[in-house]
């Protein structure tokens, strides 16, 4: 009999690739995202990837959940992580709606 591992997400580890702007230097933002997701949910398999000019996007499971590039803002964290417990908890991921405020003061 032949067996094989794999190496296979499934529900209740969920997979979160946020994909960042270096240029604008949100690394940080996303290390402070991915530690809050691991906090409340210490099997989320949590990926940062340097991206796209502008970007923060947020994938949950091979599914976008959240766009800087069309919201011109952050995701509300918060509503990430509760997004991932619901998914770890075998619900299929849904769109974040919530936002960050926007820092931003033209003179």
């Amino acid at each position: 009999m032949d067996t094989k591992t794999t190496n296979v997400t499934t529900q209740s580890d969920p997979r979160i690739d946020i994909e960042f702007c270096g240029a604008c230097d949100y690394g940080g933002h996303c290390l402070a995202l991915a530690n809050r997701i691991r906090e409340k949910n210490s099997n989320a398999n949590v990926v940062c990837k340097r991206g796209r000019q502008g970007s923060f996007e947020v994938v949950i499971n091979n599914k976008l959940v959240y766009s800087k590039l069309q919201t011109m803002a952050l995701p509300d964290y918060d509503e990430v992580v509760h997004v991932v417990s619901e998914v770890s908890q075998g619900a299929e991921p849904k769109e974040i709606k919530g936002q960050q405020p926007i820092n931003c003061i033209i003179q």
